[in-house]
């Protein structure tokens, strides 16, 4: 089971890291406007193109991997223990960081980029009020997000599960029909989006992953050849379902693969990184705020020779990853030395000692 965890962890690591890219590429290239070279233009563009082909290969498998390592929680724990060990935990992580992004982004914003337009109402971290955050966060326009959808993901898996077969096929027809009837918020256009790979982790985790390792799969290659050609072709009709489901197909036969020809340590680099995933993830969107607010100034007015422009373009991205993985580590570290863990565990409830009989 330990090796299990390693290699599922090492999806995790791969997962945050393209996070981590998709954030470092959506809040930097396209605000780049007066660039020198046209090279710099192109390569800028395809780092977006790039990013957006990336889609089915990150939520996807990051939600099915979240939900079948809850399972038990699911099928065994009762409510109060999962409330305590699973949701509890999730939720204060949620609503300190939700106001901790709130606050640095505002700061952030009006000292590096104070004629900046900002849509109040796109993002939490963006609110000009506290009404207009509590709102934001509620309806999931927030860059947690992920969080807020992992406690709607449990809490409806936990209390649905006697259905879950019929759920499974609603739940499909819901991530595709969400991308043609959306939502007015985008988060929660997402929380519908993804809950079927979720689900899937959650009830059939097991089954899936059994299934999977006792494939032989040179065997069905011209099956799964026609299915990703099949994928394709729907995912450019807007209808990423199919090629997201073999994105976790693939991801996860290919570190089992791995596991099993190579040993994984717990020292392994996408081990530390997923194992650590929650401080990566709340703390990056602070960071690369602050780096392309920066950086965007700079690139626009033109102060930079073309080398060094031609090199930033090339490599911001992987540059971005460098700095927001060894902050994140560092931040959980100090956390953990300095206060407990406070910044990503809660604080210990205290429960009444029962008198000795």
């Amino acid at each position: 089971m330990k090796q299990k965890t390693l290699w599922i962890n090492q999806i995790k690591g791969l997962c945050i890291c393209l996070v981590v890219i998709y954030h470092s590429v959506i809040t930097f290239y396209p605000h780049l406007n007066a660039l020198h070279s046209p090279l710099s233009a192109l390569l800028a563009k395809c780092w977006v193109y790039f990013n957006l082909y990336l889609a089915p290969f990150r939520m996807p498998v990051f939600f099915f991997i979240s939900g079948y390592l809850i399972r038990r929680y699911i099928d065994e724990v009762d409510w109060k223990n999962s409330l305590d060990k699973r949701l509890w935990s999730i939720v204060w992580v949620l609503m300190l960081w939700g106001v901790l992004q709130w606050q640095a982004l505002t700061h952030l914003n009006a000292w590096l980029a104070p004629e900046r337009e900002l849509n109040t109402t796109s993002n939490a971290a963006y609110a000009d009020s506290l009404t207009g955050f509590i709102t934001g966060m509620l309806t999931a326009s927030t860059s947690l997000w992920y969080l807020y959808a992992l406690v709607v993901y449990f809490t409806l898996c936990k209390l649905l599960s006697r259905w879950k077969l019929p759920l499974v096929g609603l739940l499909a027809l819901a991530s595709i029909a969400i991308n043609f009837m959306p939502l007015p918020w985008w988060g929660m256009n997402s929380v519908v989006r993804n809950m079927i790979y979720y689900s899937l982790g959650a009830w059939y985790g097991v089954q899936l992953m059994t299934w999977m390792q006792a494939r032989v799969w040179r065997r069905d290659w011209v099956a799964v050849a026609a299915f990703a050609a099949v994928s394709v072709v729907l995912w450019f009709a807007n209808v990423p379902l199919p090629l997201s489901l073999l994105s976790i197909l693939l991801i996860m036969t290919l570190f089992s693969r791995l596991e099993q020809r190579f040993a994984v340590g717990p020292d392994n680099l996408l081990n530390v990184i997923g194992s650590n995933t929650i401080a990566i993830y709340t703390t990056h969107r602070i960071l690369i705020e602050g780096m392309s607010l920066f950086l965007i100034h700079e690139l626009n007015g033109g102060a930079w020779p073309v080398w060094a422009e031609l090199t930033l373009v090339l490599f911001y991205p992987f540059a971005s990853l460098l700095l927001c993985t060894l902050v994140g580590l560092a931040a959980r570290k100090l956390s953990t030395a300095l206060t407990g863990d406070f910044f990503f565990t809660p604080p210990a409830r205290l429960t009444p000692v029962q008198a000795a009989r």
